[in-house]
């Protein structure tokens, strides 16, 4: 409309002076408009101001948040449009089609050398050098310290990940416009309690992309219940490693870590036992799975202090993959992440911690070469079958797996407890 108007001028104008004077403010405009960033960015920021002052500050300020507190935490903070799983004000959440469409890896990629050497071989060379920590905190807590080596490992590399987001920035974003605006906001407020209660200063809180504090990678309500000043003063999961330790240790604790017991152990299955008895809700005296055949990998015998206790099958890979009894504490690793592979991962990396590099017994097949799509379609087909699955995300969680199998031998086929293409294609 401007350029229009304009230009109507400059055609019309009778001197030559208007003329020159009506084009220069023509160019201008143009200029403006070239030069301007566009109206949207600026307009989010300011619903955000308004977000902040109008909704979440009344109920900060409940929760005996003070304005100064309020105020320093977002001062000069603005939305971060880059961060993931965001909704534009007014708009509604995407179907995320890439993830859907990724292809599923095979769970062996998972356990990749370098990445578990990075984690076994960085773990032996702070063991030694943090030995009288790692014992007070074991004597303390029960929790022996390779798997706290191995979770510090895997989770920031043992503190040489860099945490370059402001967390208020990452959590205010997320609480105003994300697909999670609810757990987010839980996490925003308990970041402002942190504050308030001169845990930590503004500056301090730095976080990952999703909101993590510190080295644990603790999102802020689990350091509110979790995060423990070893060393004396104030808990600092970003510098001090002794408080690292413990607050891990205190979080596996606080989910029920049993002391005295190991994650669980590799074995062999004999055919003649179904991969469909994998799962935490179907567990067994170790002396009954080891009646049914099921040994230990390299001819060791399960200790005898566990014989009498709980464990459960594993099969990450079904019957393509390595077996594992896991004991309740394999079950307390997945609540620091909530995946099979990744309890294993800690487990396994503080075997070799403790004990030198040797890899799994058992090997993995050639799993994997489907999409995350093609695996939820064969979820949606075992649920309408009355199979319980868990949720038909296209990962093959513990569920899914037994499923397959039970539908597998419903249907005369040798149960693998893990899907394929020709799975897919006969359930379809």
């Amino acid at each position: 409309m401007i350029v229009t108007h304009l230009s109507k001028l400059v055609v019309h104008a009778p001197e030559l002076g208007l003329r020159k004077s009506c084009l220069a403010f023509f160019l201008a405009a143009l200029a403006f408009l070239v030069l301007t960033p566009p109206t949207h960015a600026a307009k989010i920021d300011d619903q955000f101001r308004a977000w902040l002052q109008n909704d979440l500050w009344p109920e900060a300020k409940a929760k005996g948040i003070s304005k100064a507190t309020f105020d320093t935490a977002f001062d000069g903070i603005k939305p971060n449009l880059k961060l993931p799983d965001l909704v534009m004000p007014g708009e509604k959440p995407k179907t995320p089609q890439k993830q859907h469409q990724a292809e599923f890896g095979s769970p062996g990629a998972y356990f990749a050398e370098k990445t578990v050497r990075a984690v076994t071989s960085g773990g032996r060379a702070r063991e030694a050098a943090n030995a009288s920590t790692l014992a007070a905190i074991e004597k303390r807590y029960g929790v022996p310290g390779e798997i706290l080596l191995a979770i510090w490992g895997r989770e920031t590399g043992f503190g040489a990940a860099k945490m370059p987001y402001d967390a208020f920035e990452v959590l205010g974003t997320k609480a105003f416009m994300s697909t999670k605006k609810d757990f987010f906001r839980t996490e925003l407020l308990a970041a402002l309690e942190i504050v308030q209660r001169g845990l930590a200063p503004v500056g301090a809180m730095k976080s990952s992309w999703a909101g993590a504090l510190g080295q644990p990678q603790f999102m802020p309500t689990s350091f509110l219940k979790h995060a423990v000043a070893f060393d004396g003063g104030r808990p600092d999961i970003w510098n001090s490693t002794p408080d690292v330790l413990a607050s891990i240790a205190n979080y596996l604790v606080h989910y029920g870590w049993v002391r005295g017991r190991g994650w669980g152990f590799e074995v062999t299955v004999p055919q003649g036992v179904s991969c469909s008895l994998e799962g935490p809700d179907q567990g067994k005296k170790i002396s009954q799975w080891a009646a049914m055949g099921i040994e230990r990998v390299g001819g060791k015998a399960f200790p005898a202090s566990e014989m009498k206790a709980q464990g459960f099958l594993l099969m990450p890979a079904g019957r393509s993959g390595p077996a594992f009894i896991a004991t309740p504490n394999f079950y307390v690793l997945k609540e620091y992440n909530t995946s099979d592979l990744y309890a294993l991962f800690i487990g396994h990396g503080a075997d070799r911690i403790a004990h030198g590099d040797q890899n799994f017994a058992g090997s993995w097949g050639p799993v994997g070469d489907l999409h995350r799509s093609d695996i939820a379609a064969l979820q949606r087909a075992l649920e309408a079958k009355g199979y319980d699955v868990g949720s038909a995300d296209g990962l093959p969680g513990f569920k899914t797996r037994r499923s397959i199998g039970k539908w597998q031998e419903k249907n005369g086929q040798a149960a693998t407890c893990f899907p394929d293409a020709s799975l897919v294609a006969a359930l379809k």
